[in-house]
């Protein structure tokens, strides 16, 4: 059986050929491999195998059976592919492309691919190589084993910002605390 790429662009009505187009370029470069991108409203691809969408019993068997995984920067994606073993290579929309309203994915693949949940990539040399990496070292290779505690941490990471984003509000960023000392004497 020869190896699969899948990536996964989502449901959301904004297309996102950015992720198509990076798929293809991959695909050209490996024809010894099989491609297959589930495209949403973006154009089909060229190169690689293209579907619109997938029923969710047929993308769980394609994720299952994939040797890289490619998504887009949305959660439930992301653990779904975690879930069957691998660390997807995680391309986020980008809302100055069109590709979303705004830039929530790129915070949160920020977040989880500091922790190692999944390979956060930001262009298209990176995701050449990281798919040729993962192809050669396995589902799990790039990011390696990040240990019990440091996955118990990605995911309460990954859980508190999907709960803000469930109920509408962005993530709370810190800001430095100025002291009174520091105020305007008005605002003391």
């Amino acid at each position: 059986m020869s190896a699969l790429v899948l990536a996964l662009a989502g449901t959301d009505h904004h297309p996102f050929p950015r992720l198509v187009e990076w798929m293809d370029a991959a695909a050209a470069r490996r024809p010894d491999v099989r491609f297959v991108v589930q495209h949403g409203s973006a154009p089909a691809p060229q190169v690689a195998e293209g579907h619109p969408f997938l029923a969710h019993d047929v993308l769980e068997a394609l994720v299952r059976e994939a040797s890289v995984v490619v998504c887009h920067g949305g959660p439930g994606t992301i653990m779904d592919a975690r879930a069957a073993g691998h660390v997807p290579l995680c391309v986020p929309r980008d809302p100055r492309l069109g590709e979303h309203v705004d830039d929530h994915q790129q915070r949160f693949a920020t977040v989880v691919g500091e922790v190692g949940v999944v390979r956060h990539v930001t262009d298209l040399a990176g995701f050449l190589s990281d798919v040729e990496a993962t192809l050669l070292l396995g589902p799990a290779g790039l990011a390696g084993d990040l240990g019990h505690r440091a996955r118990q941490e990605a995911l309460a990471l990954a859980a508190r910002e999907l709960d803000q984003l469930a109920a509408g509000r962005p993530p709370r960023i810190p800001r430095p605390r100025r002291s009174r000392a520091a105020l305007p004497t008005g605002e003391r």
